[in-house]
């Protein structure tokens, strides 16, 4: 049994003609900085028809790339550049360095690092409210999810799923009770968690949605096993396009214009399936593209990661650290 399964673009996968492998222990401590210069794996295919054209870029426009390395940030910075955008790696420390105060600036990469840069950069970093996932109607969850703090949790004596609401501060997972959850002076009593049912999710897809619109997606897992996967031309293409345009249509408004949707198919005890859900919605800039097509998905991260001089009046309600915007 498993509950919500969404990694960020940290968990390192290695591409290989377009399926994704996780890296064992062993290559994950051995992951190595950022580069911007080339691929690194296989060219992905080219010929998805999802989504037309390319968001237009300014001549001065570039993507800022945190120095951790991920397959994700590979991707996304050759899509950068065949639309003729620059790719800049941040320095480890001292801030944005020499990209402080440069205008046109969009960021990948986690939350965290995001926090010492992003004023420097002036980029206004667009994420889903942390109730968002309790907010919605059943219909679209199929299992109980509440909003609640660490301390409250730890009083839990059932198996449950808890987890961070979107910045990743301690692994979600299911708990068999409150007493395994992380106990560290790093996490304070009051820390904001989400507590939910635990459930079995038969199949996985993480989605980039722009203005309500599903611009390319993916597989990324099944019963819990990463297991990666193009959307398109996939046998449950329809169903989950279905499913999110119901979904968007009447709760897209809630959600910020660019953003990393992740929904599923839940699994019964006897095998079957239980309908369509929401897994979680997450920022796009951190988001890990698994077998999405990195130019659509690219559209989406400009967007949820740009300047803030661009930032629409509908987004200034999801936007992280905003401070003279």
């Amino acid at each position: 049994m498993s509950g919500n399964f969404g990694p960020g673009a940290d968990d390192i996968v290695r591409i290989v003609y377009g399926a994704a492998v996780k890296m064992d222990a062993g290559e994950r401590d051995r992951q190595r900085p950022f580069s911007p210069h080339g691929l690194l794996f296989p060219p992905m295919d080219r010929r998805s028809s999802e989504m037309g054209s390319l968001t237009a870029v300014s001549r001065t426009d570039f993507l800022a790339h945190a120095p951790q390395y991920s397959t994700t940030g590979e991707l996304l910075a050759a899509a950068a550049r065949q639309r003729g955008m620059d790719v800049e790696v941040l320095p480890t420390r001292g801030g944005a360095g020499g990209l402080r105060g440069r205008q046109g600036g969009h960021y990948f990469g986690g939350p965290l690092f995001a926090a010492g840069i992003a004023d420097e950069l002036e980029v206004a970093l667009l994420e889903p409210t942390d109730d968002w996932l309790t907010s919605l109607p059943h219909e679209y969850t199929l299992r109980n999810v509440v909003s609640s703090t660490l301390s409250e949790a730890r009083r839990l004596t059932r198996p449950t799923f808890v987890k961070p609401p979107s910045d990743k501060s301690f692994p979600a997972a299911v708990h068999t009770d409150g007493s395994t959850l992380p106990r560290t002076t790093d996490l304070p009593s009051d820390t904001p968690v989400q507590i939910s049912d635990v459930v079995t999710w038969a199949r996985e897809f993480r989605l980039f949605v722009l203005d309500g619109e599903c611009r390319t997606g993916s597989q990324y897992a099944a019963f819990g096993r990463m297991d990666s996967a193009p959307l398109h031309g996939h046998p449950d293409e329809e169903a989950v396009r279905e499913f999110a345009n119901n979904l968007l249509a009447a709760h897209g408004h809630t959600l910020p214009s660019a953003v990393a949707l992740d929904v599923g198919l839940l699994s019964t005890s006897d095998g079957g399936t239980n309908g369509w859900a929401v897994v979680e919605a997450n920022m796009a800039w951190f988001a890990n593209c698994y077998a999405s097509d990195p130019d659509h998905a690219l559209d989406v991260v400009l967007r949820a990661a740009g300047p803030r001089s661009r930032l629409a009046a509908r987004d200034r309600g999801f936007c992280r650290r905003l401070k003279d915007a």
